[in-house]
């Protein structure tokens, strides 16, 4: 399963998102980068993946799409959520999957010819649309996105765990690669995902508070 650290950005600035409470977001000060500088925080942890989440352009502030670039550069794999709104806007770069998100991507999300597709669920609902997640992980299987990102908002920042008949469900609904990102809070979790047939974790609180290893993230690998 492979695992990827996470990295909201917002005004410049790797921020710890919690609960999808954006206006609230503080620069990661205290995690086991020295700095909040992107790139810089991405050599101080050298991970193998990483997640971007451009906070600026999904509420439509602003773009890192510059520094995107830059760190997507530094790693070998960059996923990458950036507000996106319809197939002509997506990001062109080395080693960058674009990610659309429920969120942003639009009423018609059948027209995207590929990358993956992150269910934002908010309240145990899919937002905007309030639907169950899995009803709509089962409509995804019609899609043309290569995998999925399960992004439980209200459980950003939070390790507050999993719950494993959820990620059953979950994972029994959908047929291609599917990711988690979200409360994740210790190795066992990571352990429950693995066993659920996840085929990849999101993780950054967990791993800031030295419950997760850095090695791990840097290997970019759990099971």
């Amino acid at each position: 399963m492979e695992l990827v650290l996470a990295m909201d950005l917002k005004e410049n600035l790797v921020v710890h998102g919690k609960s999808g409470h954006r206006e609230r977001y503080k620069p990661l000060d205290w995690g086991i980068s020295p700095t909040a500088d992107p790139p810089g925080f991405v050599r101080a942890i050298r991970p193998r993946s990483i997640y971007i989440a451009d906070l600026d352009r999904i509420t439509g502030t602003g773009s890192h799409d510059a520094t995107v670039r830059q760190c997507a550069s530094l790693v070998r794999h960059c996923y990458v959520d950036r507000g996106c709104r319809g197939p002509d806007d997506l990001l062109d770069g080395y080693h960058i999957t674009n990610i659309v998100g429920t969120e942003t991507g639009g009423n018609d999300l059948s027209q995207y010819q590929g990358g993956f597709i992150s269910i934002d669920v908010k309240g145990g609902r899919v937002i905007p649309s309030g639907r169950n997640p899995v009803d709509f992980l089962r409509q995804a299987n019609g899609w043309k996105f290569d995998g999925c990102i399960i992004l439980n908002i209200s459980a950003v920042g939070t390790e507050t765990g999993l719950d494993p008949a959820m990620l059953d469900s979950m994972r029994a609904a959908y047929h291609r690669k599917l990711f988690w990102g979200g409360g994740v809070a210790s190795q066992d979790d990571l352990a429950m995902l693995c066993d659920a047939g996840f085929d990849g974790a999101i993780i950054a609180t967990a791993l800031h508070h030295g419950k997760i290893p850095v090695d791990w993230i840097r290997r970019g690998r759990v099971c």
